[in-house]
């Protein structure tokens, strides 16, 4: 059976048949969601946990990354005082 695997670069799951995987010649493997997670890792050499959009760099300073539609609860908007005139 094939496994999910999780992105070497920005750490989101990768599904199976899809993404790049990218092996060195000393034998170290990554796995990529995409060609910007490749590009930014492998060709512009970036480190994953300075990059903002990626979930370790969220991880790493306690932010909340892709929060799920319909999880913000009730009542939790912003309320706005108004003055009258």
């Amino acid at each position: 059976m094939v496994e999910a695997r999780q992105c070497s670069f920005c750490g989101s799951k990768i599904e199976p048949g899809t993404g790049k995987i990218y092996v060195k010649t000393d034998g170290a493997v990554f796995h990529f969601c995409t060609g910007k997670c490749k590009k930014n890792m492998i060709d512009l050499k970036r480190k994953n946990r300075e990059t903002r959009w990626t979930r370790k760099y969220a991880q790493e300073k306690a932010i909340k990354v892709y929060p799920k539609k319909g999880t913000r609860k009730k009542g939790t908007r912003k309320k706005i005082k108004r003055i009258n005139k």
